[in-house]
């Protein structure tokens, strides 16, 4: 793809397709933490899609210049302690845990929220909800629709993020955001990708013996993107911000693709629209407030495993 970096209009993210879910989460997360870096205080970071050949790729645009340097390096260098990051102070792998033991954490989250620093609370909120257990004979908590492991097989949700955290570089960043995808990483992956569906009857080569690879930079960014999707309990159910349920094709998560620059609380917003979830969403008042693109993902359960189809447009 060819990069655009013409600074009165921003910085294209030319790497990510907006029609992958992976891609989409990476995008909502690199706004989400350039906003919150130190320097972004003059300078308040919006998003829109433009066409980039044959996907729509996120640009990233402010008052002042953007080169791919400093975004990185802007990613890289976060203000706050990394060590305090929300995924490292949560004290769980996974997210099967007691309504009681969420308590406590979801309890603790609150009382270190502050006005200037009330993430932790929200990646809390965006797991999922003390109040709503499985079953009457499940404690489990239910938890996020973006969820798509819990222990089996050796893959933690939780601990997947933790290791994200820690070993992904700026070269990693670098081939997620501007490069064609190559998958040229190893694990971890935390499933929202269609191409980690590693069914039999999609592959090559047996599953078991064939190596996962990935793009490492995305999967850490899309982490980033958890506290624009908060769960909601409804009638003893809990909702996932941008999922709805269809009896035919179960559990779908929809997304808008957007022309016009917004904030990360305007996208925020935009992102919880109703109208966005419904079966075939009216396009003529999506496109007055910019929407000029849907796409929808079925999330499948493949044995412990939860994937994500291969998008297409509402």
């Amino acid at each position: 793809m060819t990069p655009m970096n013409d600074t009165r209009s921003g910085l294209l993210l030319n790497g990510l397709d907006g029609a992958n879910p992976l891609a989409f989460l990476a995008a909502l997360g690199t706004l989400r933490v350039i906003n919150e870096h130190e320097t972004a205080s003059p300078c308040d970071w919006r998003m829109l899609w433009k066409q980039n050949q044959s996907c729509w790729s996120p640009m990233i645009s402010g008052d002042i210049p953007l080169s791919k340097e400093e975004l990185i390096r802007m990613i890289v260098s976060k203000p706050r302690d990394m060590e305090k990051h929300p995924v490292k102070l949560f004290p769980h792998n996974n997210l099967k845990i007691s309504c009681e033991n969420f308590y406590d954490v979801a309890l603790d989250a609150q009382n270190k929220a502050i006005f200037t620093d009330h993430q932790y609370a929200d990646f809390i909120s965006a797991f999922g909800c003390e109040s709503l257990p499985v079953s009457e004979n499940n404690s489990d908590i239910q938890d996020t629709a973006l969820r798509t492991m819990s222990g089996a097989g050796h893959q933690h949700f939780i601990g997947f993020m933790r290791e994200l955290l820690a070993n992904t570089g700026p070269e990693h960043l670098q081939s997620s955001l501007f490069e064609t995808w190559q998958y040229s990483d190893p694990m971890p992956s935390l499933r929202w990708d269609p191409f980690d569906d590693r069914r039999y009857a999609l592959r090559w080569k047996e599953p078991s013996s064939d190596p996962i690879h990935t793009m490492r930079g995305a999967n850490r960014l899309a982490i980033e993107a958890l506290p624009l999707f908060p769960t909601l309990p409804i009638e003893r159910k809990l909702h996932t911000t941008g999922f709805s349920q269809s009896r035919n094709k179960g559990v779908l998560f929809t997304w808008p693709i957007w022309e016009i620059p917004l904030s990360i609380n305007a996208v925020k917003s935009l992102i919880s629209l109703d109208e966005l979830q419904k079966h075939q969403p009216n396009r003529e008042n999506l496109l007055a407030r910019g929407v000029v693109e849907i796409y929808r993902s079925q999330r499948i359960t493949n044995g412990k495993y939860r994937n994500f189809t291969l998008a297409t447009p509402v």
